[in-house]
């Protein structure tokens, strides 16, 4: 993605922006925490056309067959570009708007409890299309899974063999140095904190979804905690009752970065997108027809 030339009071990562009305202007000095502006959402989303389109799917020899999951982040990240003030973040109590759209999520190495975790970190690109996220999401999480120094692991290894005091002093300059956008680019590049979406599929072990909290420190202003999916009985538009696939999605969001009506309408993008999900295939970029 083509960034815009760089201004004063831009970030690596995001441009500075400088159109914000008074009401906004001055939410970020009266909730200048994230965790003060968190907002709780409980989606369930049918989920029937999507594990439909899965199963009927062809796939080229050699390449890997979409899952759920591949599902959930097209979706997401579809939505993101059409939708886009949920790619912005408050730092230093002002507004940003990402320069590209990046997901996050964490991957064990094996499903135990002494298993480690993985920090993973994908940016979608202009050409995004559900197999090419499902090709690059299983690379990357086989080559974290391998490389016990990937990504930010490496870095945070390395920052955990630092005294304790000294590192209290590390981790208080770095959040002054982020509050002015000059945090180092090895400390935040791959840090999920940074992220535009962190997800957490809890529906692969199982569990249902969850409320996961925000954090102060970073620029992640969405979370989702994807559950199990599960059958459930619906009534249709002509009043007949039938079993639908569902999915409980708890999302956390930053309130300060668009209004209830702004994110009510994506969560109806996010599920248009998986009732039809022939759209995932469509690169990113590629218009799609949708009346909110």
């Amino acid at each position: 993605m083509d960034k815009p030339k760089r201004r004063w009071g831009d970030r690596s990562d995001a441009y500075l922006v400088r159109d914000v009305d008074g009401l906004h202007a001055i939410m970020p000095h009266l909730m200048d925490k994230r965790t003060d502006a968190e907002v709780y959402v409980n989606y369930e989303f049918d989920v029937t056309e999507t594990l439909r389109y899965l199963e009927t799917l062809e796939v080229p020899e050699g390449c890997e067959r979409p899952r759920f999951f591949h599902c959930v982040l097209m979706a997401i990240a579809r939505t993101i570009d059409m939708r886009p003030l949920l790619n912005r973040y408050i730092a230093g109590r002002r507004y940003y708007q990402r320069h590209a759209i990046s997901m996050a999520f964490v991957a064990r190495r094996r499903f135990t409890d002494e298993a480690e975790e993985k920090l993973i970190v994908i940016e979608a690109e202009d050409d995004w299309t559900l197999e090419k996220v499902c090709n690059g999401t299983t690379g990357t999480v086989d080559r974290a899974r391998k490389d016990d120094k990937y990504g930010m692991d490496g870095t945070l290894d390395m920052l955990a063999k630092i005294p304790r005091p000294l590192l209290m002093v590390v981790a208080r300059v770095v959040k002054i140095l982020d509050f002015f956008g000059r945090a180092p680019r090895a400390i935040t590049d791959g840090d999920p904190n940074f992220a535009t979406v962190l997800l957490t599929n809890l529906g692969s072990i199982r569990a249902p979804s969850v409320y996961h909290h925000l954090n102060n420190y970073g620029t992640n202003s969405i979370v989702a905690a994807i559950g199990t999916i599960h059958k459930r009985e619906v009534i249709d538009a002509d009043g007949n009752r039938c079993i639908r696939d569902v999915v409980e999605v708890g999302l956390t969001l930053d309130e300060r970065i668009a209004d209830g009506f702004y994110f009510g309408r994506s969560l109806r993008l996010v599920q248009h997108l998986l009732s039809n999900p022939e759209l995932l295939s469509l690169p990113l970029k590629e218009s799609i027809d949708f009346e909110f």
